[in-house]
């Protein structure tokens, strides 16, 4: 069994568009190109990133904020490997 985790720069995003069973429909905000390359990652190495597969309070979900809560991200990642 594979599992990644950790805080990351990366932003995945809420869209789930392209990496269907990758990346579920409950991550947060819009992706940027790091994330872009985690989704790749993951879809290369057949993993799914859990913390997108359920939904959660924003409280939970973001991971980071900035300002008086103008930059907000989810950044922190549970990464596993899918069961085939």
């Amino acid at each position: 069994m594979v599992v990644l985790g950790g805080g990351t720069n990366k932003h995945v995003g809420s869209s789930n568009v392209g990496y269907d069973g990758k990346h579920g429909v409950f991550g947060y905000g819009a992706r940027n190109a790091d994330g872009y390359g985690i989704l790749k990652f993951t879809d290369g190495l057949n993993l799914v990133i859990c913390n997108t597969l359920f939904m959660k309070q924003e409280l939970k979900l973001v991971g980071y904020v900035a300002g008086s809560d103008i930059d907000k991200s989810m950044v922190h990642y549970i990464i596993v490997q899918q069961e085939e």
